[in-house]
């Protein structure tokens, strides 16, 4: 399998603070390509970087809640960590994962169960060890969002 190359500029570009800013044109063209690829590719797709859409349902109205993210591979599991783009809240999706303890995620055409564990204490400094290792770009995030801790979750399929 040929690799895309777009993977090193990528997770160059995440490295840099203004590429944050982006997000109020990213979030509609990843909508659109995944309408126009019939909910097989987004825009990290298309970059050569690991996405996943992962559904889970609301806390407040139970209705299902579907997300396009960045993962990061951890052997058979995924970890997602909720950066938000640095803002100073947190996605609204982790706090719909910190209420259930499955949740259904999209990935290469396959759908499937997964278990929702939140990591804290040391589980958390390690797979924060290695979400910063595979994308650098958490580190600015991180910056811009003021010291917020972001909320991670290892993602284990059933």
């Amino acid at each position: 399998m040929v690799s895309n190359p777009l993977a090193g500029l990528g997770r160059w570009l995440g490295t840099q603070p203004w590429v944050m800013r982006t997000a109020r044109f990213v979030l509609p063209a990843e909508r659109l390509i995944r309408a126009l690829s019939r909910d097989r590719l987004g825009v990290l797709d298309l970059a050569g970087l690991p996405s996943m859409r992962i559904t889970v349902r609301g806390r407040k109205t139970g209705q299902p809640r579907r997300t396009s993210l960045l993962y990061v591979p951890r052997g058979e599991d995924f970890l997602v960590i909720g950066s938000n783009w640095g803002s100073s809240r947190h996605p609204v999706w982790s706090a719909n994962l910190r209420a259930v303890e499955t949740a259904l995620v999209g990935l290469h055409g396959e759908t499937f169960p997964v278990r929702v564990t939140e990591l804290t204490g040391v589980d958390r400094e390690r797979a924060w060890q290695r979400a910063v290792e595979f994308w650098p770009g958490y580190r600015v995030e991180e910056r811009l969002a003021g010291g917020r801790e972001f909320r991670m979750f290892e993602l284990r399929r059933l």
